[in-house]
């Protein structure tokens, strides 16, 4: 019978909110422990993304091509702006760094609907 040889480090790469002074702080904690976990959120601290989302929001005019509304908050605001990956990338460079595949939206709408139609699109696979 194989071993799972990955399991533990998956189970240990989030820590338990127990021991946390607040929620909040529970939940920063496991961020910053996901944002470790993946080499590919490296991406998103490079200045070329940082240019590359300057781009795309001017291209856009600061609104969401989801809802319509302004993209005027400052994060973590509902509407504060957020450029989203159409296709997912899943780790594919040309997928990431390609402007024909981000949009603006909200921070409120890809928190919640496209969350939503990812886990949907997911399950289907």
């Amino acid at each position: 019978m194989a071993r799972l040889s990955r399991l533990p480090t998956l189970i240990n790469a989030a820590p338990r909110a127990v021991g946390y002074s607040t929620p909040a702080a529970a939940e920063r904690a496991r961020d910053k422990a996901r944002w470790q976990a993946n080499s590919l959120r490296a991406l998103y601290s490079q200045k070329r993304w940082r240019a590359l989302r300057l781009v795309i929001l001017d291209r856009d005019l600061w609104t969401c091509l989801q809802t319509g509304v302004l993209l005027t908050g400052k994060a973590p605001a509902p509407h504060s702006a957020v450029v989203d990956h159409i296709v997912p990338h899943r780790g594919s460079l040309a997928l990431f760094w390609d402007p024909a595949n981000l949009q603006s939206v909200s921070k409120e709408y890809h928190d919640t609907e496209k969350q939503r139609i990812e886990a949907a699109t997911r399950a289907r696979i």
